[in-house]
């Protein structure tokens, strides 16, 4: 999979300060000299610190971008949120929408939908979260869920081409387990069939541990990285073993 263009998506979750966006810096020296010049790194922050870390990065080539919006693309009374508008104002350029945890909280797909549509309207590229539950995976029904996801989530959107999709096992989040490569593989191809042309990635306790495991699936096009990449030795260590 290293002959091809890599994505490392950073998602911090409720995770940092402004004196967090320190280690940031010590990437950011790493990619500049990296010979690999195919990767694209990202790095979503709360959204306190959009603004501060895409001008620490301006000068470099990772972007950052938002975890979550709502779904207006007016302004409005709904306190406590912000709209893909904003977000995108306050210099983010990508967007990760539907993850497990929000559905978790009550997103359904039809929400997701309306999200991604607002999204792609503000400028953002979409990074879109799909996974099964365990107890999905147990009753063999994770195909079906995925299926439903990207039919409803991407519901009217034709042009998808700044859609990336990233499939996310809801119980390999934070467990430290993941599925196996012959999964992911069967997996990412059924979401490559459904969307023609589209870059997948793989989320779900990524680390410098099995990420020389995961680089193997050679139909996947990058990989969704969260409490490894709140680490900056940690998130270096994932990109070089990728390549080596």
């Amino acid at each position: 999979m290293t002959n091809k263009y890599i994505y490392f998506i950073a998602n911090w979750k409720m995770f940092g300060n402004l004196q967090s966006l320190n280690s940031v810096s010590k990437v950011a020296s790493f990619v500049k000299k990296f010979k690999k010049k195919k990767i694209k790194l990202v790095y979503c922050p709360p959204a306190t610190l959009i603004n501060s870390l895409s001008k620490k990065l301006k000068l470099s080539s990772i972007d950052v971008g938002a975890q979550n919006c709502h779904q207006g693309e007016t302004y409005g009374a709904y306190t406590g949120h912000m709209n893909s508008y904003m977000l995108k104002d306050a210099g983010a350029k990508y967007i990760i929408l539907g993850h497990s945890e929000n559905r978790q909280s009550g997103e359904n797909n039809k929400l997701i939908n309306l999200k991604i549509k607002n999204s792609i309207k503000s400028g953002l590229k979409i990074i879109f979260c799909i996974g099964e539950t365990l107890s999905q995976k147990r009753k063999k029904n994770t195909k079906k869920i995925l299926s439903q996801q990207i039919i409803q989530g991407l519901k009217n959107i034709k042009n998808k081409k700044n859609i990336i999709i990233a499939y996310e096992p809801v119980w390999a989040i934070g467990s430290g387990l993941i599925p196996k490569n012959s999964e992911i593989f069967e997996i990412v191809k059924l979401i490559k069939n459904k969307v023609k042309g589209s870059k997948v990635l793989y989320g779900g306790s990524v680390n410098s541990k099995n990420i020389n495991l995961l680089k193997k699936i050679d139909n996947v096009d990058g990989f969704l990285v969260g409490g490894a990449s709140q680490n900056s030795n940690n998130f270096i260590d994932i990109i070089k073993k990728t390549f080596n």
